[in-house]
C-alpha cells in the first residue's frame, strides 16, 4: 500500500463506531490505523471486535495531537500518510485523486481536500474548508470560512490550487517530508500545529495544495468545543509560537508588537460579550508564550520567506470592509 490512513483517537469510541465503516468501505486503496492515545473508555474493544481490519497503534499516554501523530507515525512505512479525524466521514473515491497529485508533482508535500460539514453537507466546515491562509500578523483564515462566515460550496472553490496551509482534519502528507520536518511541533500539544509544519514546509520550498476531487465531511468541535477556554488559550498561544519560528527576520519585531495589539483587542471583546474565561485565558496565553520565546528562537530555520502571507490584515478586512468572502490576489 502507498498510504496509510492514521485517525488519532482518544476515549473516541462512540466516534469510531460512527465514523471507521466509511473510512474502510472507501480506503483500499490504504493501510488503516488508529493511533491511541491511552483511551480509558472501549475504544480499543471495538475497533478489535468491530474492525478487525484496522490495524492499532497505542501510545502510552495522552499526548495531544502533536506528539500523539510523532509518537505513532515512527513506525508507519507507507509513502502518503493521511493524517484523518476521528469525526470525518470520507466519500467513495477520496484517496485516488490525492495519490495521482501526489505522483503527479513531486514538489508537492502536502495537500488537503474539500472539507465540508457533516451536520449541514452543502456547507463548508469551519477547520479547513477550501485550504488555509494567513494574513501578516499570522491569523488564518480560509477559502469558504473566514471568522465566524463559512459559505456554501457552491463549486466557487472546485479547483486545484496552491494554498498556505491544510487543515489536520484531513491532512495528506508524504512521509519524507514528514520526517525531514521532524514532524509536529510537540509544544504546541494541539491546535494550529499543522499550521505551523506547512509553513516550515513553505519555508523549504514544498508546495501546499488543495484539491476538490477528495471530499471528506467534518463534524468538528468533537475533541474540544468552540466556547472551551482551553481552545482559546490554544490557539492565541500557539499562533504567536508559530509567528517566532517562521516569520522574517525583519518583519519579526513588528508584526509581534501589532499582535500584542490585536490580541488585547481581541481580550477586550471577550470583556464586552461577558466571556470573562476567554478573556483570562488570552492573557494566560501571552504569559505562556513569554516563557516559551527562548525555546521558540532557537527552533527558527534557516530559512524565512517574506511572501508568506495571503492579505495584509484579515482582521481589517472583515471587520471594517466586511470582506466576508475569500478574495483572490490581484
Amino acid at each position: 500500500m502507498k498510504i496509510a490512513v492514521v485517525i488519532l483517537n482518544w476515549n473516541g469510541a462512540k466516534l469510531l463506531e460512527q465514523f471507521l465503516p466509511s473510512i474502510v468501505a472507501f480506503s483500499d486503496e490504504a493501510n488503516v490505523y488508529v493511533a491511541d492515545n491511552a483511551s480509558t473508555d472501549l475504544s480499543i474493544q471495538v475497533i478489535k471486535e468491530q474492525f478487525p481490519s484496522v490495524k492499532i497503534i497505542q501510545n502510552d499516554g495522552n499526548y495531544g495531537f502533536a506528539k500523539g501523530y510523532n509518537l505513532a507515525l515512527k513506525n508507519v512505512e507507507e509513502e502518503f500518510y493521511a493524517l484523518v479525524n476521528s469525526d470525518i466521514e470520507v466519500t467513495q473515491n477520496w484517496l485516488t485523486p490525492v495519490i495521482e497529485l501526489f505522483e503527479k508533482e513531486k514538489e508537492i508535500g502536502i495537500i488537503q481536500p474539500k472539507i465540508l460539514d457533516f451536520k449541514n453537507k452543502e456547507k463548508f466546515e469551519y477547520a479547513g474548508a477550501a485550504g488555509g491562509f494567513i494574513d501578516k500578523y499570522g491569523y488564518p483564515f480560509c477559502r469558504g470560512r473566514i471568522f465566524e462566515t463559512v459559505e456554501k460550496d457552491n463549486q466557487q472553490y472546485d479547483n486545484e490550487t496552491e494554498i498556505f496551509w491544510a487543515s489536520g482534519a484531513c491532512f495528506f502528507i508524504r512521509k519524507e517530508v514528514f520526517r525531514k520536518l521532524n514532524g509536529f511541533d510537540e509544544d504546541f500539544f494541539a491546535h494550529q500545529e499543522e499550521i505551523d509544519l506547512c509553513w516550515r514546509a513553505f519555508n523549504l520550498n514544498y508546495k501546499i495544495k488543495y484539491t476538490y476531487k477528495s471530499t471528506v465531511y467534518h463534524v468538528g468541535g468533537a475533541t474540544l468545543k468552540e466556547e472551551n477556554p482551553k481552545k482559546t488559550f490554544l490557539n492565541f498561544r500557539n499562533s504567536l509560537m508559530m509567528l517566532i519560528k517562521n516569520l522574517p527576520k525583519n518583519k519579526l519585531i513588528s508584526v509581534l508588537i501589532a499582535r500584542m495589539i490585536l490580541d488585547g483587542i481581541a481580550g477586550f471583546q471577550f470583556i464586552f460579550k461577558g466571556k470573562f474565561n476567554h478573556f483570562f485565558a488570552i492573557l494566560k496565553a501571552h504569559y505562556s508564550f513569554y516563557s516559551l520565546i527562548s525555546k521558540m528562537l532557537k527552533k527558527r530555520s534557516v530559512n524565512q520567506k517574506p511572501n508568506y502571507y495571503h492579505t495584509k490584515s484579515i482582521v481589517f478586512n472583515y471587520f471594517v470592509k466586511n470582506g466576508k468572502v475569500f478574495e483572490n490576489k490581484t
